[in-house]
């Protein structure tokens, strides 16, 4: 029993020895080489975004009074107009019956005092009165025509009182929270509005690009205007991950720098034909940026020092050239397209870059045979890990 144990152990140990001399193997100098062709290139850049409707507005009552019904229920579409609440009007019906027996009593009082004013002109011209008692009367006169006038100005607002008794919408759009219900005492002064309707059939959706990529935009299109004008259509990625189905268009850009953030506010405008969009949602606009024969390699083949990019292009002679490369700022998180620095023919190193210097003589192979000797090395690692096991299992 012994020495069976003692050959199996042998044997293991013959084939960890093999197993390690391949696995040594992987430190060889095979790097993975691309030759650099021009393309058209798309890539994007993403925003964060905040979504609004067109008009949020907040619906706070006009009067004070007790909620006494409640013509909506929350996400309800209603058309501007619409009455939503009803506040108790018994005080403001009261107010405004008495003020129109105010311009009752006071329309009496100016035909009283008109037909006073008429007769006293007859007398004075027959000279049976005085110009004092003429102008007693005409005085009375005016007094009335005034006293009718604000009566009917109390009567206005009496019953506008009323009237804003039936809280209705300014516009049209979609009922928000609703923190009320009947029986409510609210007021203009309340902390919280009755409701927010907004109008959801385009939405507005806001971002911010830093004043670099404002001005570049700028001198490239030789004014903020015209790059308004031919900005391309932009894409919304929903808080799920999806992209909407949708496009935008960007309609605005704020004046003013935020000094805090160093960005400027832009907004886009999207449809909103099936109210997916709500109002308070966030997102990520899309800025899709095309590109026709251009250089795009792989991030992965890039090293960043600081605010500079270099690659390593492979010689003729199989030697690596630490180069200086100038990169479009605008990528997708996976490539970059190469302003200058690369051409097409040139070779480069695309995987493993972190492990090579400058000067350093490398055997190339294409990106299909690294990864099958990825593959390789991963599953000689994998049977590795089962000999060591066995080994130990067998010693003890």
């Amino acid at each position: 029993m012994k020495k069976n144990k003692f050959l199996m152990l042998a044997a293991v140990a013959v084939m960890l020895s093999s197993c390690g001399g391949q696995q040594g193997g992987s430190g060889d100098n095979e790097y993975a080489v691309r030759t650099i062709e021009t393309q058209n290139a798309e890539l994007q850049t993403t925003y964060p975004a905040t979504i609004r409707g067109v008009q949020d507005v907040e619906i706070r009552p006009m009067v004070s009074g007790f909620i006494t019904k409640m013509y909506v229920k929350e996400g309800q579409t209603v058309k501007k107009g619409q009455v939503l609440f009803e506040i108790n009007k018994v005080t403001y019906e009261a107010a405004a019956r008495q003020a129109k027996a105010a311009v009752n009593s006071a329309e009496a009082q100016l035909n009283t005092s008109k037909l006073t004013y008429e007769n006293n002109q007859k007398l004075f011209e027959n000279n049976v009165i005085g110009s004092y008692e003429l102008q007693s009367a005409k005085n009375n006169y005016e007094n009335a025509q005034a006293a009718l006038a604000q009566a009917k100005a109390n009567y206005v607002s009496a019953k506008q009182n009323l009237d804003f008794c039936y809280v209705t919408s300014p516009s049209n759009g979609v009922v928000g929270d609703l923190p009320y219900r009947v029986g409510a005492l609210v007021s203009a002064s309340s902390a919280e509005a009755l409701t927010t309707v907004s109008d959801i059939n385009t939405m507005q959706v806001y971002f911010s690009m830093t004043e670099k990529d404002i001005l570049d935009m700028t001198k490239e299109k030789g004014g903020l205007h015209a790059a308004i004008s031919e900005y391309p259509a932009v894409k919304l990625q929903l808080a799920d991950g999806t992209t909407y189905n949708h496009d935008g268009k960007v309609a605005a850009v704020s004046g003013v720098i935020d000094q805090s953030t160093g960005s400027v506010s832009m907004r886009a405008d999207f449809p909103n034909p099936e109210h997916l969009l709500k109002s308070g949602g966030s997102g990520y606009i899309i800025v899709p940026h095309v590109s026709t024969n251009v250089v795009v390699v792989p991030q992965d083949a890039v090293v960043q020092v600081q605010d500079r990019y270099f690659v390593y292009v492979v010689g003729k002679d199989n030697k690596v050239k630490y180069t200086n490369v100038n990169v479009n700022p605008n990528n997708d998180g996976k490539s970059y397209i190469i302003e200058s620095g690369l051409k097409s023919g040139d070779r480069i190193v695309v995987k493993g870059v972190t492990t090579l210097k400058d000067g350093m003589q490398i055997t190339p192979i294409t990106e299909a045979q690294y990864q099958e000797k990825l593959k390789k090395t991963s599953q000689m690692g994998a049977s590795q890990n089962d000999l060591n096991k066995l080994k130990e299992n067998l010693t003890k």
